[in-house]
């Protein structure tokens, strides 16, 4: 019945957006606006906000993330023009937006012309003056706003994907900016995140925007915004490090929110990786071992805590203090047996010790004495990759499909074919990473 009905719908050809309408309702509602009779009534400047906001949505209002592709041929017409991108995502172009199509199906869009500037202004402003002429048009306005701000905010996600992050940035700050109408209780904090993070991202090649960033993401604090991960310490840390050149007090704040955000999120690995960086490129910022003090008072309060090992671990890990980091994440294995990760883990420190330990072992031949304590030195280093063996076999027990798992395993069961049974085993463990890859 869906095809039979679309079989009787005419494609257009092309994308129809009756701007010449739209101009005169905004030029009939600027005349409204300047008319001292007519702007001191509410109604008035509910249809500015509504006009203005019609003006807004149209050119791109057939279009959401997810929709059929095919289905723009009925709704926007037939495109001017089709190309691929540099990775590989179709275009099509449209008078007014550009859209991009991934496996068929919209995956986001670049608006190109506008019907009149300012549009974004003139709605909170009608929205404004509306509520305070008749409170009780706080229903009528609502509706408005609330397409609003799902324009941007949608404007926002696409331009992210695209990517087009000073677009971005400034429909999400519009977004919130919206919100901030009495209508509302309170501003939505993820769109200061969004914007603070694609800012965050700017920053290097503008330093306006690590300014921007830090005002964005502080508001998103302020509104106790909370990412499951703790990455707007992260984002933050970056904006007060590039701006460290033109005032050294940032790199004290950057240190700070770095510290404050991995007491809350000990397993966020770039926090870790921030902190690690900033002690070991900066100079008076103080010594890694810091770290491994403070996570250790919080352990003291909390030792059943597998995020703080955890992050306890990584610390360990960046200092190559390898057994201290396998210590750290056997104590998760005792809080959380059977778990695929720490295993995985566990054994991958115990390669990554077994390497460092055969570097030192290789630098160090021409200072061997006797044949014996060649070989002797030679087993210990072996007998490091013998422990990896269990973690990773019992995490690919757990995960047999992780390809990552079956492939540091059976390169270890190479290493180690001399070893008595470890032969059968790389046998074993090439094979299942053949399988995973598709190569037999």
């Amino acid at each position: 019945m869906v095809a039979a009905a679309m079989a009787l719908v005419v494609p257009a050809t092309a994308q129809k957006v009756n701007d010449a309408a739209i101009l005169a309702k905004l030029n009939k509602s600027d005349v409204e606006a300047a008319d001292a009779k007519k702007s001191a009534k509410a109604s008035v400047w509910v249809n500015r906000a509504k006009v203005y906001t019609d003006a807004l949505m149209e050119p791109t209002k057939s279009l959401s993330t997810s929709l059929d592709a095919t289905f723009l041929n009925y709704t926007m017409g037939t495109p001017s023009e089709t190309s691929t991108d540099d990775k590989g995502r179709q275009l099509l172009i449209y008078p007014w937006v550009k859209v991009y199509v991934e496996n068929n199906r919209v995956a986001a869009w670049d608006q190109t012309k506008v019907i009149k500037d300012g549009l974004f202004e003139v709605i909170v402003e009608a929205a404004a003056k509306a509520i305070e002429l008749d409170e009780k048009t706080v229903a009528k306005v609502k509706p408005i706003l609330d397409t609003a701000i799902n324009y941007y905010s949608q404007l926002g996600e696409v331009s992210t994907y695209i990517p087009n992050f000073e677009v971005a940035i400034d429909a999400f700050v519009k977004a919130a900016t919206l919100q901030q109408s009495k209508i509302y209780t309170q501003v939505d904090p993820k769109y200061y995140f969004f914007a603070g993070q694609m800012a965050a991202f700017l920053g290097a090649d503008n330093k306006q925007y690590f300014v921007d960033g830090e005002k964005y993401l502080d508001k998103a604090r302020e509104l106790n915004y909370s990412d499951e991960t703790g990455n707007l310490y992260y984002y933050l840390f970056h904006c007060y490090y590039g701006q460290r050149e033109d005032n050294k007090e940032n790199l004290v704040k950057a240190k700070n929110i770095l510290l404050e955000g991995i007491e809350k999120f000990p397993k966020n690995e770039r926090i870790l990786d921030g902190l690690m960086s900033l002690y070991t490129a900066e100079e008076g910022v103080g010594d890694p071992a810091e770290l491994v003090e403070m996570i250790d008072k919080f352990l003291a309060e909390n030792p059943d805590n597998a995020d703080l090992w955890f992050g306890r671990g990584r610390v360990f890990y960046k200092l190559n203090n390898f057994d201290e980091c396998i210590a750290s994440f056997k104590k998760i294995d005792a809080l959380k047996p059977n778990d695929y990760d720490t295993n995985f883990y566990i054994g991958y420190f115990y390669v990554s010790k077994a390497e460092h330990e055969n570097r030192e072992f290789n630098s160090k031949l021409d200072s061997f004495t006797s044949q014996e304590e060649y070989l002797a030195e030679r087993q210990r280093v072996r007998s490091v990759y013998m422990e990896a063996i269990p973690y990773l076999e019992k995490a690919h027990s757990l995960n047999t499909e992780n390809v990552d798992c079956a492939q540091i395993l059976k390169e270890v069961c190479f290493l180690l074919r001399e070893e008595p049974g470890v032969m059968d085993k790389y046998n074993k463990y090439n094979a299942v990473y053949k399988k995973l890859k598709g190569l037999e």
